[in-house]
């Protein structure tokens, strides 16, 4: 009777080990998650949907973690996977914004700056985002990962599954092909 009192005393400090894990796992890389989600699928609720996606994931193979050596690669790696995937599920699917799409309100933050300044960035701001939407899926995606979500190379090129030279590459390049958009726009 002993020996199984524990077995199950040892089973259930594991399981709230491994539950301990998860939740700092949650605690410390939700926001990285959303936002990898989000900059592959540019809509919120579809970047929440994968968010969760990527989590139950991680539990699903959570008796994996103990060999996992960076989570938070490992953890930008699955939800990378989970928000192609949900991008492939949607690409036929059309929403319907509720604003009008031709003319967006600017959301404009209380800042130190003027208004004009507030507003130009924030259109500076929109153009950059749609160049960045229009560069091949190959260089946008390293871009995204190293200057939007401050990823290494190291990491980009294990959430992606490609060499560190590749991405290093491929950074340079979509910034080439960014400057010259950009500069083809200031002289319109």
């Amino acid at each position: 009777m002993l020996a199984t009192e524990a077995i199950l005393s040892g089973a259930a400090t594991a399981e709230r080990s491994r539950d301990e894990v998860l939740e700092a796992l949650v605690r410390t890389h939700s926001r990285l998650v959303y936002r990898i989600a989000y900059a592959v699928l540019r809509r919120h609720h579809e970047a929440e949907d994968a968010t969760q996606e990527t989590f139950l994931r991680v539990v699903r193979y959570s008796s994996r973690l103990a060999e996992v050596e960076d989570p938070k690669t490992w953890l930008a790696r699955i939800a990378w996977r989970v928000a192609v995937e949900f991008g492939k599920r949607n690409a036929g699917k059309q929403e319907i914004p509720l604003e009008n799409p031709e003319k967006p309100m600017p959301e404009v933050l209380s800042s130190d700056a003027s208004a004009d300044q507030t507003i130009q960035g924030t259109q500076v701001g929109a153009v950059l985002e749609k160049l960045i939407a229009a560069l091949p899926e190959k260089l946008r995606a390293p871009l995204i990962l190293s200057a939007i979500e401050e990823m290494s190379p190291r990491e980009i090129a294990a959430t992606l599954d490609i060499n560190e030279a590749a991405v290093r590459s491929r950074i340079f390049r979509a910034r080439q092909i960014l400057k010259e958009k950009l500069v083809q726009r200031g002289q319109r």
